[in-house]
């Protein structure tokens, strides 16, 4: 699948936009509550900027009380399921707590508001969309194995290089099993494994200079709006396959895709209870891969921080969100941010 480079027009469009909150609005009952709404700011970037896009949307636009709070996938979704709160995870990956979550909302304690991601995640293998332009049969995992001399390692010529997902992630050990079960070292390649900021520069560079790269990547992410890749095509996903890949003490290693997760706006019960007005926001938040990975081209292009991000996407992409929103809350939160 072709990951089209999304547009950096609109991301560069507005630099070093300070947010002013606008007054609390009196004795205003569109929130439906007076509880406060605490939102997980999870620590990966998509996540925290959507945290923020909705904490400004819910508080400008809304009148709720609204605070964001440190998250984490396991620890957000326990203390949801046991405590109550925090109110809402914008975006809850559900590839470690599927099983759990379901009990949970079986029991009422927690609920699904929508999909943060409508595609799913993506994880895979990919390669310049020009190379493949080049070399059709680099579609393919075995295609890609078979020509090393295309992907130079630049400490070994002679071997191709592939680069690993960073050193203690899932996806590390999942590439170094791929690289096992398609016999990679033997074929003359070379696996290679950097930290996250070091693999997102060695992309881009590769990409700047028009030099071939085969590299392990995830998504939504704004690497994946800035480069046009195309991810390489491997045999379907194997769920039993999968998990021997990423368990280090499993030797049956196999061909397998990385799986993609089911990524839920999750809240505790009460919201949809006591405050309908943000569930229903929240059942049209719903983004794909490219619509996420192109706000967060902003950031990356401009070092910007998080609240400045979510502020340039509100501001240049109005077009977009105001659909998730009656007229009269789009106004205040324009309003507020301008």
């Amino acid at each position: 699948m072709t990951l089209r480079k999304w547009k950096l027009a609109w991301a560069l469009a507005v630099a070093g936009a300070t947010f002013v909150g606008a007054p609390a609005l009196a004795q205003d009952t569109t929130c439906g509550t007076d509880r406060k709404i605490d939102i997980a700011e999870m620590t990966w970037a998509s996540a925290s900027v959507l945290a923020h896009i909705h904490a400004i949307v819910l508080g400008d636009g809304y009148g709720c009380n609204v605070e964001l709070v440190p998250g984490a996938t396991v620890t957000t979704s326990a203390s949801m399921m046991g405590a109550g709160e925090p109110a809402v995870a914008p975006e809850l990956w559900m590839s470690s707590i599927a099983d759990r979550w379901a009990e949970a909302e079986a029991d009422g304690t927690v609920v699904k508001l929508g999909d943060a991601i409508t595609d799913g995640t993506i994880e895979g293998l990919f390669i310049p969309a020009t190379l493949l332009e080049e070399y059709p049969e680099l579609a393919t995992m075995d295609g890609v194995t078979a020509r090393p001399d295309l992907f130079p390692d630049p400490e070994d010529p002679s071997k191709g290089r592939v680069y690993s997902g960073p050193p203690g992630w899932a996806a590390e050990m999942a590439t170094a099993s791929l690289y096992a079960a398609y016999a990679m070292d033997d074929s003359g390649w070379n696996l290679f494994s950097v930290d996250s900021a070091a693999l997102a520069a060695s992309i881009k560079r590769a990409f700047l200079r028009g030099d071939p790269i085969l590299f392990y990547y995830w998504g939504p992410t704004a690497v994946l709006g800035q480069v046009d890749a195309v991810k390489v095509e491997l045999p379907p996903v194997d769920d039993d396959v999968y998990k021997c890949n990423t368990n280090a003490d499993c030797n049956e290693v196999g061909k397998t895709d990385w799986p993609s997760s089911m990524v839920y706006v999750g809240a505790s019960a009460w919201v949809a209870d006591e405050a309908p007005a943000v569930a229903e926001y929240f059942s049209k938040v719903g983004m794909t891969n490219e619509d996420i990975s192109g706000l967060l081209i902003y950031g990356d292009a401009n070092n910007a921080e998080t609240r400045e991000t979510a502020e340039n996407f509100l501001q240049t992409r109005q077009d977009f969100w105001t659909t998730w929103v009656p007229a009269d809350v789009a106004e205040r939160v324009i309003a507020a941010i301008n």
